[in-house]
């Protein structure tokens, strides 16, 4: 899984090193790099494996190939996203496009989601983290123990 919270800086080349943890993750499903897009919700890079971005993708075809939205997904996810890989030393060269979404300069913080990641600018996500905890708290309720998934017994 990718989890926690890790900062970086970007080079003159736009190359980051990607956190050990999470290059150790993606190696053990078989990928020397990411995929990244520009996420719908914030000014971030939403980042994952290959096989993620396939799942997306067999969603997204399976829409009606004649409505609107599947267009509209597939333009916006699929023929944004670029394929990231590691060189030898573990980084990533970002392309312009990616880094001006998320108004990166210089910092990189890589944040960990589970099964996926995202890539920000800092201080942007400083700001949203603020409104997620506070968001996180009121629907609190809403976040049930699913033992089906977890194979507990209570």
């Amino acid at each position: 899984m990718f989890l926690s919270s890790y900062e970086n800086k970007l080079d003159k080349k736009r190359r980051v090193s990607v956190p050990a943890s999470f290059r150790s993750h993606l190696s053990s499903l078989g990928y020397n790099g990411f995929v990244a897009y520009p996420s719908f919700n914030h000014e971030a890079l939403e980042a994952c494996s290959e096989d993620r971005i396939k799942k997306l993708s067999n969603t997204i075809d399976s829409l009606n190939p004649f409505e609107e939205k599947r267009d509209y997904f597939a333009t916006s996810v699929l023929s944004e996203s670029m394929s990231l890989q590691f060189d030898s030393e573990g980084r990533v060269l970002i392309t312009d496009k990616l880094l001006n979404h998320a108004k990166i300069k210089n910092s990189i913080l890589f944040v960990g989601l589970g099964k996926t990641f995202q890539i920000w600018e800092p201080k942007s996500f400083e700001k949203f983290k603020i409104v997620a905890r506070k968001k996180a708290y009121q629907n609190r309720s809403n976040l049930k123990w699913d033992n089906k998934l977890t194979g507990e017994k209570i």
